[in-house]
C-alpha cells in the first residue's frame, strides 16, 4: 500500500483546500502556480478515488436480499497490489 493511500481523506482534502486558497490569491509566479496546480490535481484525484471506494462500500451495505442492512466483506483496491 502506497503512502498516498494511507493518508486520511480529511488530511488530503485539507491540503487541497490550502492549495486552492493559494491559487485563488493570484499573487504567485507562474512556475509556482503550475507546481501547486499539479499537486492540487493529484490530491483531487486521490480524494475522488477515496470517495468512490466509500460509495462502493455503502452500496454493498445497502444491497441485500430481503431489504436488510447487512455488512459484507469489502476489499479496497490498494489491498490488491
Amino acid at each position: 500500500m502506497s503512502k498516498e493511500r494511507k493518508e486520511r481523506f480529511e488530511d488530503t482534502f485539507k491540503k487541497l483546500e490550502t492549495i486552492v486558497n493559494k491559487l485563488e490569491g493570484g499573487d504567485l509566479p507562474l512556475e509556482e502556480t503550475m507546481k501547486l496546480f499539479e499537486e492540487g490535481m493529484r490530491l483531487s484525484r486521490l480524494c475522488s478515488e477515496r470517495l468512490a471506494e466509500v460509495q462502493k462500500r455503502v452500496e454493498i451495505l445497502l444491497k441485500t436480499e430481503g431489504g436488510e442492512l447487512k455488512p459484507q466483506p469489502f476489499s479496497f483496491e490498494e489491498e490488491k497490489d
